[in-house]
């Protein structure tokens, strides 16, 4: 099996059916244990089937905020918040509060938001989609903003916008990383999202790609982020490229179809990395070779931690430097 150099590998939460914090922290120190560069979660209230019953919802950064204090090493985010969720000050001062817990571990992944059914089940309004778009860059500049604002600036901070105001902030919040948390900005739009990623991204995601198992898609899109950052004069390598493989691995075909099937869908399987650890390898290869320096592995059933430890073990020696293996603390 052919080493690839330069991908960091990360473990991205997506339950089937949702999950409590226990099961989330379980995950979280499996990954950790087994050398991966990050664990993500997803940012939704609702699963994939909006009539699973037996769905457990979970606030995304209420969960990563315990997760700051009980792990050590890996870092931790979402892919990807939905901007309708939260006012852009409230979160730029949460991400901050947890990237303080976590020794400035944290990374902020935000979106338009896209799904209707889940906004109209928790009240939360869920404007056009133009507007969305609107809002999301409305909000990155506030949360930039007020993470930029240096210390006893007099004037503070303020901004008026078509959906935000904000006014003479003179306290924003403190990440502890600097200048601040890096953010993801992802999704397949062909104009706005690229255009605004380039602005305010320090990593473009090329998003999950039905049917895209060459990456040529997600080539293309990476050639549109370039694109976006040259026209505003950007260099486009200062930020990183990523993408997300749903995967089932398994040392034998039968486990890794029995992991695949917990996917639920056929269209996500036929998208996945299902296989061999070889087989894996080869394809989180193929990603690299269209431009991917980081990639997620979309795992949904998250009590399979015998799965994280199989990939950790032999794929992801294959795969990258990564940091030492650590013991849960």
């Amino acid at each position: 099996m052919a080493d690839h150099e330069g991908v960091r590998l990360r473990v991205l939460m997506e339950p089937r059916h949702g999950s409590r914090y226990e099961e989330i922290l379980a995950l979280a120190l499996a990954t950790e244990h087994a050398g991966f560069d990050a664990f993500f979660r997803s940012d939704h209230l609702l699963g994939v089937d909006p009539n699973d019953p037996t769905y457990r919802p979970t606030d995304c950064w209420t969960t990563l905020g315990g997760l700051a204090r009980e792990t050590s090493r890996v870092r931790l985010g979402a892919l990807v918040g939905a901007a309708t969720f939260r006012a852009p000050g409230l979160l730029a001062t949460i991400v901050a509060s947890v990237d303080e817990m976590s020794g400035g571990r944290v990374e902020l992944g935000l979106g338009t938001g896209w799904f209707a059914r889940e906004h109209a089940a928790f009240g939360i309004p869920f404007p056009p989609t133009g507007e969305r778009f609107d809002r999301l860059e409305e909000q990155l500049a506030i949360i930039t903003g007020l993470w930029g604002t240096p210390t006893g600036d007099d004037e503070g901070f303020s901004f008026e916008g078509s959906h935000y105001r904000v006014d003479a902030n003179r306290t924003p919040p403190r990440p502890a990383r600097k200048p601040h948390p890096p953010i993801i900005i992802g999704g397949t739009g062909p104009r706005r999202t690229p255009a605004i990623a380039a602005r305010y991204a320090d990593e473009f995601n090329g998003a999950l790609t039905i049917g895209d198992a060459t990456g040529e898609q997600l080539r293309e899109r990476f050639a549109v982020f370039a694109r976006a950052c040259e026209a505003i004069g950007r260099d486009p390598d200062e930020a990183r490229r990523s993408a997300v493989l749903p995967v089932a691995c398994g040392v034998t075909p039968a486990q890794a179809q029995r992991r695949a099937a917990v996917m639920g869908s056929e269209l996500m399987r036929s998208t996945a990395a299902i296989g061999s650890p070889a087989e894996v390898t080869e394809r989180i290869a193929a990603l690299a070779a269209a431009g991917a320096d980081t990639v997620y592995l979309h795992i949904y059933d998250i009590h399979d931690l015998d799965h994280i430890a199989l990939i950790g073990a032999e794929v992801l020696p294959h795969v990258t430097s990564t940091p030492e293996r650590t013991g849960a603390r």
